[in-house]
């Protein structure tokens, strides 16, 4: 009886896609279990988050003429209704989960220990410029609030994190091959030698 060759160059073609869904799964599992069941009930991390996006959303906002102040988790707006940042507007649970991809995609950990606190501030500042672009909005065109807040703030909170993931996955990820890495080359042809005169 002979394997069939099929079979294997299935797995092959196929096995580094499902132990990255396996990992991404475990990763997920663990970060539910950590996160909604345990930090998000509690409470302290996301109203110390949301504190720092309102206070630093506050700066961005008088930084450019916007009569602003924090209280908490709200950004009061001296024009306007303030904005409160609310757990799930806060960024942590987007950082959740792209720590998950970048811990389950295959690569160096020093890479991983460099890139991860680098994208985690990424967003962070991403989602400081969303607050305040929100907070800009809702002085300047409040009828347009609604709009940004739903559509056109997470496109742009989310393309933010999309491309830091499309940066591990080619640049931080596993480490690229040159052809030096691969060892000797071996060529099929048969060469003569021919000296040059």
């Amino acid at each position: 009886m002979t394997a069939d060759p099929d079979h294997t160059s299935r797995w092959a073609r196929y096995g580094p896609v499902l132990r990255f869904l396996a990992k991404a799964v475990a990763i997920y599992g663990v970060w539910y279990v950590l996160y909604d069941l345990w930090l998000l009930p509690d409470g302290r991390l996301d109203a110390w988050v949301s504190q720092s996006v309102a206070h630093a959303g506050q700066i961005v906002l008088s930084a450019v003429g916007v009569d602003a102040a924090a209280n908490g988790r709200t950004i009061e707006l001296a024009r306007a209704s303030g904005i409160r940042i609310v757990d799930g507007c806060n960024g942590l649970s987007t950082i959740g989960l792209f720590a998950g991809f970048v811990l389950a995609f295959p690569g160096s950990t020093r890479r991983r220990l460099l890139f991860l606190p680098f994208g985690i501030g990424v967003i962070y500042v991403a989602n400081v410029a969303r607050i305040s672009l929100l907070g800009g909005f809702q002085v300047h065109w409040p009828a347009g609030f609604d709009v940004i807040h739903d559509l056109g703030a997470p496109a742009f909170f989310h393309l933010i994190v999309f491309g830091l993931w499309v940066l591990w996955a080619n640049y931080g990820g596993a480490a690229q091959s040159s052809p030096s890495d691969s060892g000797p080359s071996v060529s099929t042809e048969s060469s003569t030698a021919v000296a040059d005169a």
